[in-house]
């Protein structure tokens, strides 16, 4: 499946007979009269209920990157965009611009992944996937490429069953990659080597190094072994539409994941209460006598 995003905008002036609307074929005209509109499709990266049936909806698109969204009346059962306002739904809305806000004024569900909405572990890590995304973007500044990665990311999830340590160390690796952290993995940074020995993942500094190499400068660094150091590679200089094709054995798998959290933990220099709280479903559950 390859989700698309794009943006349009619709310009009115008062009397209707000069209206500019760029649109796809087949799309229904709206004339608005004295007011700009803006066309477009997102995910919603974050709700916040306010005052009696509002929300405040952080949402990423492919041209504007994060916009804060006001969408009045989103929590009333009557209202048209009700389900477009809900967190991790892609959709398409149709937005008016005051100052630094922009107000909802049509919302329409595109995809509700609702593989996810079924399964709290994978509703976790979605909400993880979120949170990490928004952490990595900006407002005003496009987003494309982040926001495929995401939407990608919650397809493999939910839809493809994938399984979740992998998908989730892939989408940590390459989300910091297309972000601009990415890591310096083809060869050791110390000697050269492009098959290093004991191989480690320098998660501070950003490169790949043999266990005796740079010992002294290296802070944090991730043990990988020969299975793990290619997926990582794979992750950081394959194709991105084969992200998550790939399989490992547990170890390896094992070994992956933890260099891909900790590279994104060091380079952002910040926790996610999401991921703590995806952590805290995997712990061992107590048994009942």
């Amino acid at each position: 499946m390859c989700f698309t995003a794009g943006l349009r905008r619709k310009t009115c002036k008062r009397g209707g007979a000069a209206a500019l609307y760029i649109a796809q074929p087949g799309r229904r005209r709206h004339t608005v009269a004295s007011t700009p509109y803006i066309v477009t499709r997102g995910i919603v990266l974050r709700e916040t209920e306010t005052k009696e049936s509002d929300k405040i909806l952080t949402l990423l698109t492919a041209d504007h990157g994060k916009i804060p969204i006001i969408a009045r009346g989103a929590r009333r059962k009557s209202c048209k965009f009700a389900a477009a306002a809900q967190h991790l739904v892609w959709s398409e809305w149709t937005l008016y611009q005051k100052g630094e806000w922009y107000y909802a004024n049509e919302g329409a569900t595109l995809e509700l992944f609702t593989g996810l909405r079924v399964d709290l572990d994978a509703l976790a890590l979605g909400c993880y996937f979120a949170e990490l995304t928004e952490a990595v973007t900006s407002e005003e500044v496009p987003a494309e490429g982040l926001l495929r990665h995401l939407l990608n990311g919650l397809y493999a999830l939910g839809t493809l069953r994938k399984p979740p340590v992998l998908v989730k160390a892939a989408f940590e690796m390459k989300l910091l990659c297309l972000a601009g952290y990415e890591p310096l993995v083809d060869s050791c940074a110390y000697c050269g080597r492009a098959d290093p020995e004991q191989p480690l993942l320098d998660v501070v500094q950003g490169v790949l190094r043999c266990r005796s190499c740079g010992v002294k400068e290296s802070t944090l660094s991730m043990p990988l072994c020969t299975s793990s150091l290619a997926a990582l590679r794979h992750i950081v200089y394959g194709d991105p539409k084969r992200l998550y094709s790939f399989t490992l054995g547990e170890d390896a798998l094992e070994r992956l994941a933890g260099a891909a959290e900790a590279f994104a933990a060091a380079q952002l220099e910040r926790g996610f209460r999401t991921l703590d709280f995806y952590k805290s479903l995997q712990l061992p559950k107590p048994s009942s006598k």
